[in-house]
């Protein structure tokens, strides 16, 4: 009668620890999915799977598509897009390679037929050290292209916005001595790097 009970705890036992590894690994499977940073959109199941990474900052399209970027340990700057609102995600494509440390945070804008980036990386950079590397991006629309600019030993650009009665963006960080200013044209891409005395 003992060992009959004896084998009765044993069999509860490895029950409850298949239930528990069964449990774990559908837990662990489905956030190594959503946050890999390689989404391709392909659900693999009856579930769907997130189809994009976990973005550091996204922006909407005027029609209602979506533009997103993270950064890759190891790899660089990250972005994905939908063309349409609720549109299947790209593949992901990398826009700046660097194995420099990242920036807490990536800012984006989006302006007509553009959508500008700019992100930073350097030693403690993300415990807030200010960064030593610095990229200035801009994508056309559908994304296909992207003109990248690094700037190094630089506190990183504040912002971006359109130069009036143009095409053109403008790129700028001010001090109490300078303004720094670094613009992109549709024709020409980015020009030089300038310091203006204040």
């Amino acid at each position: 009668m003992r060992r009959v009970q004896g084998a009765h705890w044993q069999l509860r036992a490895a029950t409850a620890a298949a239930v528990a590894l069964l449990t774990c690994a559908a837990a662990c499977g489905s956030t190594e999915r959503g946050g890999g940073g390689e989404g391709t959109g392909d659900t693999g199941g009856a579930s769907p799977a997130p189809s994009h990474a976990r973005f550091v900052e996204d922006v909407p399209w005027a029609d209602g598509g979506r533009l997103g970027m993270y950064y890759a340990a190891g790899r660089g700057l990250m972005e994905q897009h939908q063309d349409t609102a609720g549109g299947p995600w790209s593949k992901p494509r990398l826009v700046y390679a660097t194995e420099g440390d990242a920036c807490r945070s990536i800012t984006l804008r989006a302006f007509r037929d553009t959508v500008t980036a700019i992100a930073n990386w350097g030693v403690y950079c993300a415990d807030g050290e200010p960064p030593t590397e610095s990229v200035a991006a801009v994508g056309t629309r559908n994304a296909a292209t992207w003109d990248t600019r690094a700037t190094k030993d630089f506190d990183g650009w504040e912002k971006a916005a359109p130069v009036a009665g143009t095409e053109d963006l403008l790129f700028t960080r001010s001090s109490t001595e300078w303004l720094t200013r670094l613009r992109w044209s549709p024709t020409d891409g980015f020009g030089e790097v300038q310091n203006i005395r204040r």
